[in-house]
């Protein structure tokens, strides 16, 4: 466990952690900080007796600071988890590898359809076969994943790898991950998609190199 996320199985997750905690302990900081001086101007300034109202047009910049100084900051440290962003997005959205084994996942309410290539490794060929809800890859090797929909929208979800993309009907998108320790792994659709959305499940299974080839020929047979 990774505090209170999954447990990562992913290569890229790591990076995915990193910056979720970037930006959840920068917007923490100044949620406190926020209500800590709202709180001291609700008491600073609270009506009392003897004390007259004055009017703050907010035209000097003593005045003006209050707003541009915390907004200067604020805009700093968003420029900078933009730049750490865009490293990440970039290398998880951007960069296929070329040497990936190709997957089609095709999303419909409510399952996922997963085609495997046969033994030509090719998709799209009459060689290719398909399971209901089961992913399985083999373990340390990247994995290309062609995401379609056949209706509406959906969200293609694997939380211990850190990925999720929406199935968009009419698109194909590519997407890719590599992961890590062999083992059972969710799959869901994290999209409203209809009545039957929260029976939308399946598994990503993860082998090792060896189980991956003999489940392999057992299936191409």
């Amino acid at each position: 466990m990774h505090g209170w996320f999954p447990e990562n199985v992913s290569t890229f997750g790591a990076d995915i952690d990193r910056l979720f905690y970037l930006i959840y302990y920068i917007v923490t900081f100044w949620f406190i900080l926020a209500e800590a001086a709202i709180l001291w101007f609700l008491v600073r300034y609270r009506r009392r007796p003897g004390t007259r109202v004055a009017y703050v047009r907010g035209d000097r910049w003593r005045e003006l600071s209050w707003i541009l100084v915390p907004a200067s900051v604020i805009l700093l440290l968003d420029l900078g988890i933009d730049a750490a962003g865009a490293r990440v997005w970039e290398a998880v959205k951007l960069h296929v590898p070329p040497d990936a084994m190709q997957v089609g996942v095709t999303a419909k309410q409510f399952e996922w359809l997963v085609t495997y290539p046969g033994p030509d490794g090719r998709l799209g060929t009459a060689d290719d076969f398909s399971l209901n809800g089961e992913l399985h890859v083999p373990q340390g090797k990247n994995v290309r994943v062609t995401l379609r929909s056949e209706d509406v929208v959906h969200s293609f979800f694997i939380p211990n790898a850190r990925l999720k993309q929406d199935a968009v009907p009419g698109r194909a998108i590519d997407l890719w991950f590599n992961l890590t320790r062999p083992g059972t792994y969710e799959l869901a659709c994290a999209e409203l998609c209809g009545f039957g959305h929260y029976t939308m499940r399946g598994a990503v299974i993860v082998h090792t190199p060896e189980e991956y080839g003999q489940w392999l020929k057992q299936h191409t047979a």
